[in-house]
């Protein structure tokens, strides 16, 4: 058991915390049960995996399927201080990013388009609904936060694995590529007359949206094929992003269905 935040192990990952380390090493840092288990889901190689007894004791089964280059029994002590949450829940790893395929799909049925998001809670809870609704990639502008952000990762409890999330350096050119395969983009916007119920969903589907406070810039708004709106009683401003996704999300499910 590795009990001393100087070992070299110890002190290596602990550099993980910044993202600047895992940009250049070209790794992720996955969090608690829910998001190993869904990389092992995924039959994925760890880098390596820090764990506490007693987590071995809670999950013996997941325990016996892990696979890494280093997997290693720590202390609760050290385990806190590799970890980024204020209460881990007894298991950290490292991951290959390459190994995460993040390709954009050829055809679109439905896909989500973000721009200039900064919250990773968002974020999070945006990819696990979009992998709950059947979205088949979602696109992110440059100066959104990093999809590969830790908070982002535990926001999505584990489905970030499963929807493609992808950094485009040409965010409105990979919208009007859409486009020009006859997907229609449709963005929120407050001013909007048509609400988001009025559309015809089961027609391939690209759903913009903007930053928590901005909204969409004028440039991506000018983009769409729909503008629609949330009908909201007076006094109430907007919706959270992700709860404004959601209903998109499941109005074209309904629709689909």
């Amino acid at each position: 058991m590795l009990t001393s935040l100087q070992n070299p192990l110890i002190k290596d990952f602990r550099k993980l915390q910044k993202s600047r380390e895992r940009r250049l090493r070209g790794l992720c840092l996955l969090e608690g049960t829910n998001l190993v288990e869904a990389a092992i889901a995924k039959n994925l190689d760890f880098r390596t995996v820090l764990f506490t007894e007693t987590w071995v004791e809670r999950y013996p089964d997941l325990y016996r399927k892990l696979r890494g280059d280093r997997l290693e029994l720590v202390s609760p002590e050290v385990l806190q201080k590799v970890a980024t949450t204020v209460n881990p829940d007894g298991i950290v790893a490292s991951l290959d990013s390459t190994l995460v395929q993040r390709q954009l799909p050829k055809k679109l049925q439905l896909g989500i388009a973000i721009e200039r998001l900064q919250d990773p809670g968002n974020l999070g809870t945006i990819i696990r609904t979009a992998a709950a609704t059947s979205v088949d990639a979602l696109l992110l502008s440059g100066d959104s936060v990093n999809p590969e952000n830790p908070k982002v990762l535990r926001a999505s409890v584990g489905a970030w694995f499963q929807t493609p999330t992808i950094v485009c350096d040409n965010f409105a050119g990979q919208i009007k590529a859409y486009r020009q395969q006859g997907v229609q983009a449709i963005a929120t916007l407050p001013n909007a007359t048509k609400t988001f119920w009025d559309v015809d969903w089961t027609r391939p589907s690209l759903i913009l949206l903007g930053n928590e406070g901005a909204g969409l810039s004028p440039e991506i708004a000018a983009l769409a094929d729909e503008q629609v709106t949330i009908p909201m009683v007076k006094g109430v401003e907007s919706l959270n992003a992700a709860i404004a996704c959601a209903l998109l999300l499941y109005e074209a499910q309904r629709q689909n269905r």
